[in-house]
């Protein structure tokens, strides 16, 4: 029994850190509005304001906040509040409402929301009647060892190439019990599932990834809707940074490349006795770090014709994911109701269970998304496009690196990689006809640009996704896996070089 003066302790922790996060917003806001008194004229540019440089710091506040506290929402919050000061002075707060408004009307939000608490739902049911049980079981029968599990995570992270959420979702929940007894770290597999995700979707025409692309090169008259998937196909091999971070992660499996930095002192924790996953990984594990109560021993089709019906469905849909998850929803009803392995009432009860487990990282890629709005209204990106454009007009065989290094720095601090494939194509598509530049080749470096800082970015929904399917904690996640992301990026950076003097 704990002593009455470490629950008292307990109790009040609570209360210390609320009042310590209302104190750090009221001086971040008071700050930030002195700020806006040495600010030049702002000027609304389509219901934004151009501040020029000042848009920069509250991305700095932002990465210095989550590094020295390592707490993320308070982050986004703050920073969020920081972008609307700008944007609105006193008026912050009204424009903080407005902002989560439209955050949580627009059609991208809600179907994140739809799409991950059904795949929440989809995961609680497959686990309930056993399912990944049966396939953790035929994984282990054909997999002895610690490198044979991982190459079954790789293996089936590229099997599942339609969307990057189904693919983290479903390759997380399933592999971690199964890693879990070859010691293998959270960390560890939480990298080789992320490296699995979007950049096997970015590298496949039949993927959510290449239908969004598509579109927009259609939206922004670079080619005719009958040729738009072509024309994404054209990108493919010169995505350099998805097809190095895929290569990779393969070196760390087989050890070629070692664990460096926090992935070894992951692996020595591991070594050591110590637990699998890092602290705090429990509150975003979509199990809530638990295992499974009592162990139902399932079949392998409890498991296969689910996954095969969300793949099928989807593709079917016109790679509609929502479609495909309400329709494999349907299905696994009759199929699990109709053999009896569950009621009725005990099908909705693990929906609403599994809906409530991705609460958590919903509601940090809700604030993501609304950092991302806030700072589109200090126009952020548009400010550090036009510091660098005139270095681009001089150089054009430069500009592919240039849009992959800019723009990947940028994504590491928006955290929405579709989001910055809205705001930069408009922008670089026609720039590169512009000054001369190759337009697939610029085009290639937005997309490599859009995974490699999503990959590494400590609350993107790429980060927050795997780490919760794995049971993992996203910060760590992030830093963990970001010396992999930077060697990726680096040798992306030398091939983009490379490529825009030789095309």
């Amino acid at each position: 029994m704990e002593p009455e003066g470490k629950i008292l302790e307990k109790k009040s922790e609570p209360k210390k850190t609320l009042f310590r996060f209302f104190l750090t917003a009221f001086l971040v806001v008071g700050c930030t509005l002195l700020i806006t008194l040495f600010l030049p004229e702002r000027v609304l540019v389509d219901g934004s304001v151009d501040i020029g440089l000042f848009s920069l710091i509250p991305a700095f506040f932002l990465i210095l906040y989550i590094f020295i506290t390592k707490r993320i929402l308070e982050a986004l919050i703050l920073a969020t509040l920081m972008c609307f000061v700008f944007s609105d002075g006193i008026n912050f707060l009204v424009a903080f409402n407005e902002g989560l408004t439209s955050v949580m009307m627009n059609e991208d939000t809600a179907w994140l929301i739809i799409v991950c608490g059904l795949m929440g739902s989809i995961i609680r049911l497959i686990e309930k009647t056993g399912g990944s049980f049966a396939f953790g079981d035929f994984v282990a029968r054909h997999s002895k060892t610690r490198k044979g599990a991982l190459l079954w995570t790789y293996l089936l992270g590229i099997i599942i190439f339609i969307d990057d959420y189904l693919n983290s979702l479903t390759v997380g929940s399933c592999m971690s019990p199964i890693t879990d007894k070859h010691k293998v770290s959270r960390e560890e597999l939480t990298y080789i599932v992320d490296s699995t995700a979007a950049p096997v979707c970015v590298l496949l025409p039949i993927s959510t990834w290449a239908v969004f692309a598509s579109r927009l090169f259609v939206a922004n008259g670079l080619t005719t809707e009958q040729d738009a998937l072509k024309y994404f196909i054209k990108t493919i091999p010169f995505n350099f940074y998805a097809w190095i971070a895929l290569i990779v992660v393969l070196l760390l499996i087989f050890r070629v490349i070692p664990p460096i930095g926090r992935m070894k002192k992951a692996d020595d924790r591991v070594k050591n006795g110590g637990p699998l996953a890092p602290a705090n990984s429990e509150k975003m594990d979509i199990r809530g770090g638990k295992q499974e109560e009592e162990i139902n021993h399932g079949k392998m089709i409890d498991f296969a014709l689910p996954i095969a019906c969300l793949i099928i469905s989807t593709i079917l849909c016109d790679v509609n994911m929502q479609m495909g998850v309400i329709i494999t929803l349907g299905f696994m009803f009759f199929f699990y109701v109709g053999r009896g392995l569950l009621s009725a009432l005990d099908f909705s009860d693990y929906c609403i269970e599994g809906i409530k487990n991705m609460l958590l990282p919903l509601i940090m890629m809700v604030l993501a998304f609304l950092f991302s709005y806030a700072s589109k209204r200090i126009e952020f990106t548009q400010t550090i496009i036009d510091s660098v454009f005139p270095v681009m007009k001089n150089i054009p065989e430069l500009m592919p690196l240039f849009i992959f290094l800019i723009l990947g720095a940028t994504e590491f601090i928006t955290g929405t990689n579709w989001g910055l494939y809205i705001i930069s194509l408009p922008i670089v598509i026609p720039l590169s006809q512009t000054i001369g530049a190759n337009t697939i080749l610029s085009i290639s470096a937005v997309l490599s640009a859009g995974v490699f800082g999503s990959h590494i970015c400590f609350y993107s929904d790429a980060t927050i996704i795997s780490s919760s399917a794995c049971g993992c904690d996203n910060f760590e996640h992030g830093l963990s896996q970001m010396p992999y992301g930077l060697i990726g990026a680096g040798i992306s950076a030398i091939l983009f070089t490379i490529a825009g003097f030789i095309f």
